[in-house]
């Protein structure tokens, strides 16, 4: 094993130390006091300048020699979850990570701490970037437009857990093309008018509508897209009425689509509007379709994520690097970054458990000095001029 990764191995009581106290942290949302406060005070004890950026946190760490530029980037939100993981550092609030991001934090703030004490045999810059709202879909902007991608000549970053179960715990999965599918929320409206439970025939029964309109969805994916193109549209919730004999006047629904082309994507947000607007004709109501577009597909550039693969192989034994073979259709804001700057996104395996959004997801900390290395190792290669095709 390279010296990087005994080095990340020697840091990773302080890994668990980090991810413990930012798991107890947790915070939803883009503003995030205590987490960046925390992260801040981590940076400036390496030595490092840390600098508010946009609603995130991003810190520049220039070696001696030249060399080229390399953004990596964790993202740090939490989910408006009451944990249940029974874990002694557990978060007391309606908030929890129940996707990694503590383990996130706390693998680039190791790469920081390595990076910082190797500075005279880095060349160019490394960036590392903390981005809030991830969950929401809304970070990644934030961060650009307040120039977080200005002077960088790539990026990189990571997900631990269990997004893809074909990797053990420690395994690391790469993929060139299309990694991850778009991710975007629609919410339906179905109006109809409210009657008596006992006169139906005197009102419009949205509920009726909302039924139809669930069924037509399921078949949406399964005979209008090739079998050989990822997608799925699911509904996560359904709300109306007020009482059990009150037909209501209107029905809300509320869900996503998820897709790893543009052009399925298109097509999913054109017929979900056209399917409601159609079961809501066809029984006299009305519908309104609302279309809020998340992020696109992440999609890694096939020479980054070659080059990538080598530096990986300097840490990992080979079979403990897995080339994946399709898409995972979770979604994620990094794709925002790959539109703009060449890059890989990887996956590292966490172990087995609850899911990922679960309230009792947990993750194997073991794993964490991988994470940590893995950055280091790709920052060292990268940023001195190796070769990516």
């Amino acid at each position: 094993m390279a010296e990087t990764g005994k080095a990340a191995q020697e840091l990773q009581p302080c890994l668990v130390a980090w991810r413990r106290r930012l798991h107890t942290l947790a915070e939803v949302g883009m503003d995030l006091p205590r987490t960046k406060a925390f992260l801040e005070d981590a940076l400036k004890e390496m030595g490092l300048v840390p600098r508010h950026l946009g609603a995130g946190l991003a810190v520049d760490l220039t070696g001696e020699k030249p060399g080229k530029a390399l953004a990596i980037r964790s993202d740090m939100d939490a989910l408006p979850l009451r944990e249940e993981t029974g874990l002694p550092f557990a978060c007391p609030d309606e908030a929890v990570h129940a996707c990694g991001h503590d383990a996130h934090m706390a693998m680039l703030l190791g790469a920081a701490a390595l990076l910082a004490e190797r500075r005279e045999a880095l060349s160019g810059t490394v960036r590392f970037l903390f981005q809030p709202g991830e969950e929401q879909g809304r970070g990644a902007a934030n961060l650009i437009a307040a120039g977080a991608l200005w002077g960088m000549d790539g990026i990189c970053g990571l997900h631990v857990g269990r997004l893809f179960p074909e990797l053990g715990s420690g395994q690391v999965g790469v993929r060139s093309g299309t990694a991850m599918a778009s991710m975007d929320r629609f919410e339906v409206l179905l109006r109809g008018k409210a009657t008596h439970g006992a006169l139906p025939h005197q009102g419009i029964d949205p509920i009726v509508m909302a039924g139809e309109f669930v069924g037509a969805l399921q078949t949406l994916v399964s005979r209008e897209i090739p079998a050989v193109r990822p997608a799925v549209v699911s509904l996560g919730r359904i709300q109306g009425g007020s009482a059990f004999n009150i037909i209501p006047g209107e029905v809300r629904l509320e869900g996503t689509f998820r897709a790893v082309t543009p052009e399925d994507r298109e097509f999913l947000a054109r017929r979900v509007e056209e399917l409601a607007r159609g079961v809501a004709a066809l029984h006299g109501g009305e519908a309104e379709v609302l279309w809020e577009k998340g992020a696109p597909p992440v999609v890694n550039r096939r020479g980054f994520t070659e080059a990538f693969r080598r530096s990986a192989g300097k840490i990992l034994p080979p079979e403990d690097l897995v080339d994946l073979e399709a898409p995972t259709l979770v979604g994620e804001d990094m794709a925002l970054y790959l539109e703009r700057l060449p890059g890989t996104f990887f996956f590292l395996g966490g172990g087995e458990g609850a899911p990922h959004h679960h309230p009792q997801f947990d993750l194997d900390e073991e794993v964490l000095w991988r994470g940590t290395a893995l950055f280091v190792r790709f920052a060292l290669d990268f940023c001195s001029g190796a070769e990516v095709p």
